[in-house]
């Protein structure tokens, strides 16, 4: 029988390596399935009782991708790392959007997103990873700084084969089915979990002191995902799931608060993980001498995710977060939590809570939709036509991340002590070096659909 040679749509493949990607992260941590079951329940519950009209959804998109909705999180050491990355997510339909400084944050790295960017695709399959890169000049000690390069310098972590492929999809504009089966089954060794660092004690202990982020990307040989996220319509609900569940949830959701139109990106975890780990006598290989001890880095996030906004919605969204945290600082033990979810909630009054106020003061970006109202009405009057209901409004899903939130949610799980460092602004430029391209405005991409169904409404 000769082999068919039809390429899979990427959109297939960053389905089927979201879906793998699940199940395997399942496996290694157990309390994700379990996030994964008070998900399904809080959506199935708030679908019943409000509907998708009601929170905004369009039942042909937004609804059946709810389901699919994840994103991961990897940190790599190296530019070399980050270049081959981004060939890798590119033949899922994976493409760098957003540049996040965490420097500010004191997490020494700087970050991009990768995800679909097209409404076409991000209908299929809306998965993303969030990668960050080490930014090794950030550690203070040179003698240690010296030896995380050499010791970056020196690992390997995508397999022969998966690179292999990435070189046939470049050429042949693709992979088959079974090349992009094998593609995924390769990739996903780059996000494995592995016990064995590749460092003594003593060096994972000096890393460790410098900051607990650089010993958890320097120690290991691959960079192990370190959280998938599932998404929930309530993420308060979900919270209190976890709680039920003992399970140990972070104790301020990050991001902005309960809305009756949720705008952005609120996020929430369960602590990471202490794991056994077993490092290796690196000076004297021979013995076989070993030590073992534990390390964290791996846990559960949850998300819920509203309207994307323009710079004006979100220069005003900064505004009231900066005023909020000048007036409560959240404790990342949870001691002021009720206080500053108040303080939140109160400050962002002045940021409007109806689609129509998002809309026509253009902060949020919106999707537009004939109704079975709509009789070949002149187009140019927009107003007139939603406030006659012949024409709607869906919020556009917002596909990115909030700085100040990853940073909340990496030093939850960081231990409280790494936000106190101190570190110089995040390199743009060597980021952008290191990618090999400039990474993809968010704005613009939002703009571009909401411009293109307005357009599509001319030509139906």
């Amino acid at each position: 029988m000769m082999k068919s040679n039809t390429r899979e749509n990427s959109n297939i493949i960053r389905a089927k390596f979201s879906a793998a990607m699940s199940a395997m992260y399942r496996h290694e941590v157990p309390a994700y399935g379990v996030l994964i079951s008070i998900v399904e329940s809080v959506n199935d519950e708030v679908l019943s009782k409000i509907g998708a009209a009601g929170l905004g959804l369009d039942t042909q998109e937004d609804v059946r991708r709810i389901s699919q909705e994840r994103h991961g999180a990897i940190r790599l050491g190296t530019a070399q790392e980050l270049s081959y990355i981004k060939r890798i997510f590119a033949v899922m339909g994976m493409f760098p959007v957003g540049y996040y400084d965490l420097g500010q944050a004191g997490i020494p790295v700087h970050s991009t997103a990768f995800r679909p960017i097209e409404r076409e695709a991000l209908a299929e399959n809306p998965f993303r990873v969030f990668t960050s890169l080490l930014r090794t000049e950030l550690i203070k000690n040179k003698a240690i700084r010296v030896q995380a390069e050499a010791i970056l310098s020196t690992r390997k972590i995508y397999t022969d084969r998966a690179l292999e492929l990435v070189h046939i999809a470049e050429k042949k504009g693709g992979l088959d089915k079974a090349q992009s089966n094998e593609f995924v089954l390769q990739v996903l060794e780059t996000f494995r979990w592995h016990k064995h660092a590749r460092v003594d004690f003593a060096t994972y202990q000096n890393l460790h002191d410098e900051h607990r982020l650089i010993a958890d990307v320097v120690s290991f040989a691959n960079p192990h995902i370190n959280h998938l996220t599932p998404r929930t319509l309530d993420i308060d609900a979900a919270q209190h799931g976890m709680e039920k569940s003992n399970i140990s949830a972070k104790a301020v959701v990050e991001g902005p608060p309960k809305r009756q139109c949720p705008i952005l990106l609120r996020q929430t975890s369960f602590k990471a993980l202490e794991e056994k780990i077993i490092f290796a006598d690196v000076n004297d290989a021979k013995t076989g001498n070993v030590e073992t001890g534990t390390h964290t880095a791996r846990f559960g996030e949850i998300e819920q995710r509203g309207v994307a906004l323009t710079p004006k919605g979100r220069k005003l969204y900064d505004e009231l977060l900066l005023e909020t945290r000048a007036k409560v600082t959240p404790s990342a033990d949870g001691s002021n939590a009720t206080l500053y979810q108040q303080t939140l909630i109160d400050v962002f009054k002045q940021f409007p809570d109806t689609w129509r106020e998002l809309h026509d003061q253009k902060l949020g970006y919106f999707r537009y939709r004939k109704t079975s109202k709509y009789d070949n009405e002149d187009l140019s009057d927009l107003k007139a036509l939603l406030d006659s209901g012949k024409i709607t409004i869906n919020p556009i899903i917002y596909e990115d991340f909030l700085p100040v939130s990853a940073a909340g949610i990496f030093q939850s799980n960081l231990g409280d002590e790494e936000g106190e460092l101190t570190l110089k602004a995040s390199s743009r430029d060597e980021f952008v070096e290191a990618l090999g391209c400039e990474p993809n405005d968010e704005f613009q991409l939002y703009e571009g659909i909401q411009k293109r169904s307005l357009n599509s409404l001319l030509n139906q």
